[in-house]
């Protein structure tokens, strides 16, 4: 049996997804490689102007995008998002839930409602996302892809501060590979994506020249082996992987993409 074409194997033509988040950063980074291989995107942002942005800067290359204001801790704004895909584009085959918070309060300071927020956004989200996003597909009956953003802390901690970051994302790959075994007798496959650190307007250096960046990020760039933070587009290249056939043997795993820096 010959192989399938390369170009056939890459390409999400027809497909339809959502991107949590997508607004920017690693978001928007995974819905410009998604869009670009012929996928139609949904971003889906708590921030509307900043969606829409997003949702214009790919519709100027001819893409397929829209973009709708989201809150994925809320059930019916995430059953509205689903509604909004099927409604525009048919149907939903790839979501990636890549929405997520990361303040740094130290336990001992932080306040039950921050620990609660931070739940809520970050694995709750999750949650509510995926089973309103596999309850689609599986009326669909064409199987589908669900794309987890966790975090290399979700296998070792980076930072004092973390700790309800951590949890949440601890808790996303954990899910991850439970759902990934419920839902592979609809063909549904999920998997997840663990970023190291990576230059994003959320993490501040995406704000800041390269110049300044290597003052400031000066002692976390020599615990990267690469020496090197990563850009959102690391993360987009490793998402069009998992989303498209190149993934097609894949499910409940966890793709590290940090640079080596878990190695230190």
């Amino acid at each position: 049996m010959e192989p399938t074409p390369l170009a056939q194997v890459v390409s999400l033509s027809s497909k339809v997804a959502i991107v949590t988040g997508g607004a920017m950063g690693i978001g928007f980074g995974i819905a410009y490689r998604l869009a670009e291989a012929g996928a139609s995107v949904v971003i889906a942002d708590a921030n509307k102007a900043a969606a829409e942005e997003a949702a214009a800067k790919l519709a100027a290359r001819g893409w397929q995008a829209s973009a709708l204001e989201v809150d994925v801790s809320n059930a019916a704004q995430v059953g509205t998002m689903v509604e909004a895909a099927v409604k525009t584009y048919g149907g939903v085959d790839i979501l990636v839930n890549n929405a997520g918070i990361y303040p740094t309060t130290p336990v001992m300071q932080m306040q039950e409602k921050d620990f609660d927020r931070i739940l809520s956004i970050n694995l709750k989200g999750v949650f509510l996302a995926t089973q309103a996003v596999a309850a689609q597909m599986i009326a669909q009956g064409k199987g589908g892809k669900i794309l987890n953003i966790t975090s290399v802390d979700a296998l070792h901690p980076s930072m004092v501060g973390l700790a309800a970051y951590d949890a949440s994302k601890h808790g996303v790959w954990g899910f991850t590979k439970n759902v990934a075994l419920e839902l592979a007798p609809h063909k549904i496959w999920v998997n997840a994506i663990a970023p190291g650190p990576v230059r994003t307007p959320g993490t501040g250096a995406g704000k800041m020249s390269p110049q300044e960046m290597e003052v400031t990020m000066k002692p976390l760039l020599e615990k990267i082996p690469m020496h090197r933070m990563g850009e959102p587009d690391d993360i987009g290249k490793a998402a069009l992987f998992l989303a498209s056939d190149l993934s097609s043997y894949m499910t409940g795993s966890q793709i590290v993409v940090d640079g080596g820096v878990l190695l230190s």
